[in-house]
């Protein structure tokens, strides 16, 4: 197995740290699930380090990433209740897509088209969100595309936390 990461979710149904895992070869990144194909996620370090003890994963503690997911609730339901970072906003989608690929037994998030690509491809830029940006903007069609992505993401992410194993 890859090293497992912790990762650290913040969310309006409060915190939780679940296993991320950089896939191997061509395997997408991957959050761990449990044998019935459930989600893990841990109430503390503690725990989420016995877990690993305990199934031999080797646990990698450089920097304990975190993820706002209630700032990008803000940003999709309210977006013109303060600024949101372009690199938040990417790393909720790059989380909502090794989400979808870690769990087989919810519905998949909708498919990507070529208007969510030009998005994904601005995003890196780091200036999706100013206006100011120019062509590395995103347009009013790109960002409700976003908007309406990210918001698909948020749904699958209470779906999977219902269903998942809480240690």
């Amino acid at each position: 197995m890859a090293d497992c990461h912790p990762y650290r979710i913040v969310s309006t149904r409060g915190e939780s740290t679940l296993i991320w895992r950089p896939g191997e070869g061509d395997d997408p990144d991957a959050l761990a699930v449990d044998d019935r194909g459930r989600l893990l996620a841990f109430h503390d370090l503690d725990t989420l380090r016995d877990h690993c003890d305990r199934n031999g994963w080797d646990l990698v503690r450089e920097e304990e990433a975190t993820l706002d997911l209630a700032v990008v609730r803000r940003w999709v339901e309210h977006p013109d209740h303060g600024p949101v970072s372009a690199g938040l906003l990417l790393e909720a989608w790059n989380f909502f897509d090794d989400l979808s690929h870690s769990l087989d037994d919810l519905p998949p998030l909708p498919s990507r088209g070529p208007l969510q690509d030009r998005a994904y491809e601005k995003i890196f830029g780091g200036e999706a969100l100013e206006p100011t940006a120019e062509d590395g903007a995103w347009t009013d069609e790109e960002t409700k595309a976003v908007r309406e992505l990210l918001r698909s993401g948020l749904e699958f992410w209470e779906r999977a936390v219902k269903a998942s194993v809480t240690a």
